[in-house]
């Protein structure tokens, strides 16, 4: 009788109560509308479903890392506003949030296929003769992976300190015996939140998808590519993902390698040396000035987000996004057809079918309401399209991690750069050409059974 009253009546009225409370911080939190929305939804309708789901995977800042973040935020904004205004000119306005000013002074290499960034990356790990510090999403089980870990555990062996970040879940192939050779060297290798560890803190589903490598605290790659063979190796592979990264040197080197501090303190326990002095100036006519814009559970504020709505509402003669997945939100939708809607030259890439089938199912629907507004649909045909790349008018590009969902924007760590540079803006509208002259132009109509589905796929879209 006890065993009974307990599931009769006990149970239900703790899982009420539990419900109560996580509707009440689920209010209290800064989420888009829609993502509160389909949260109160599963909570009220499928509560022993729901619950669960939302202590695992609902939140979406760590208060703890984000007050000590909001300190960092504090000094890159005195940093802005102690600089003359010539030199400040062209900057995105402090009010979108970002963390760190506009540098000057550096120079900016396209790795624009996945054989010239792998050797871009093993030439770099071998010039390197201090430190490498490396955070990746995914590290492949494979050749690519396997040559990339024996490069750093030689340069571990000779006295080069590495570290090595790696996201729990995009890793989740990964062992310790295939990571031992660096181990054994002497380097350092951690797992980023991973999942079993804090089951029941709302952060299972806040995943590192930065890409930041630095070397001897003064060139860093960055981008969209991951280190598998699905993204860059040695040989030519028909298979291999388009994609895009980028080789830095300059100022804007010392702020990436703050982020990695950041990331590698919370993961690993162990607070990293901050940079000796900042990096220097590169020298030259080709310098091109960066911004960088990281966002995730770990800021303030959703920095990244707020800067490209800012970037691509004063956009006045074009906008080209290229992204391999397109799940917006609300503002982020309309904020594209508005453009579009006032004459601006709108282009969305995206693969024809990429890796996700979900998310192909959702993105129709978005495609076709921007194409009705005005903006032109390419789908990339020879395969999958990684590379995420925002061209605005003739001044501004913007390189990095995120892709254009919801996910990308108020859930993931993630990291771009901003360059200011008609050059280089120019130099990447190019690339971004060749990926639309492999592409089929326009989104097709559907039939209603196919729309309701899309339909029903989209009110999920906030927790994809």
């Amino acid at each position: 009788m006890g065993t009974q009253w307990i599931f009769a009546y006990f149970l239900p009225v703790v899982g009420f109560v539990l419900a109560l409370l996580l509707l009440a911080h689920l209010l209290r939190q800064r989420r888009p509308p829609s993502s509160t929305m389909a949260w109160m939804l599963a909570i009220v309708l499928a509560p022993y479903v729901g619950v669960p789901l939302y202590l695992m995977l609902g939140g979406r800042k760590i208060r703890r890392i984000t007050e000590r973040k909001e300190d960092l935020l504090e000094v890159a904004r005195r940093a802005v506003l102690s600089r003359p205004e010539e030199e400040r000119a062209g900057a995105l306005p402090l009010a979108v949030g970002e963390v760190f000013p506009r540098r000057d002074g550096n120079r900016l290499e396209v790795l624009g296929t996945g054989e010239n960034a792998f050797a871009s990356l093993l030439q770099s790990i071998e010039s390197a003769r201090e430190s490498i510090h490396i955070s990746t999403y995914i590290l492949g089980v494979d050749d690519t992976g396997r040559a990339i870990v024996d490069a750093l555990a030689r340069k571990a062996a000779e006295g080069v300190e590495v570290y090595l970040l790696l996201d729990a879940v995009g890793c989740l192939p990964v062992r310790g015996r295939f990571l031992r050779p660096l181990t054994d060297a002497g380097g350092k290798h951690a797992f980023f939140m991973p999942m079993l560890h804090v089951p029941f803190r709302g952060r299972a589903n806040l995943r590192n998808h930065r890409k930041i490598l630095v070397f001897d605290r003064r060139t860093a790659i960055v981008g969209g590519m991951n280190l598998a063979r699905e993204y860059m190796g040695q040989t030519t592979d028909p298979k291999r993902w388009h994609d895009l990264s980028l080789t830095v040197e300059g100022p804007v080197v010392s702020d990436l390698y703050s982020i990695f501090c950041g990331d590698w303190a919370f993961a690993a326990g162990e607070e990293l040396a901050p940079m000796p002095q900042a990096c220097p100036l590169v020298q030259g006519d080709e310098t091109v000035p960066l911004q960088l814009v990281p966002s995730g559970p770990d800021m303030p504020e959703d920095s990244l987000y707020d800067a490209v709505v800012t970037a691509l509402f004063s956009a006045r003669r074009r906008v080209w996004i290229v992204t391999p997945y397109f799940v917006p939100d609300e503002m982020l939708t309309r904020t594209i057809c508005i453009a579009a809607r006032r004459g601006t030259d709108v282009r969305i890439v995206v693969p024809l079918n990429s890796n996700h089938r979900v998310a192909d199912l959702v993105r129709r629907g978005y495609l076709r309401q921007v194409q009705e507004a005005g903006a032109t649909v390419y789908c990339f045909r020879p395969g999958m399209l990684h590379a995420k790349v925002i061209v605005v008018d003739d001044r501004l590009t913007i390189v990095g991690s995120m892709n254009m969902d919801v996910r990308s924007f108020f859930l993931n760590y993630e990291v771009a750069l901003f360059m200011y540079s008609r050059a280089m803006t120019q130099r990447l509208a190019v690339w971004v050409e060749d990926v639309m002259a492999q592409s089929d132009t326009g989104v097709r109509d559907v039939h209603g059974a196919v729309e309701f589905l899309e339909g029903m796929g989209r009110l999920l879209a906030p927790l994809l």
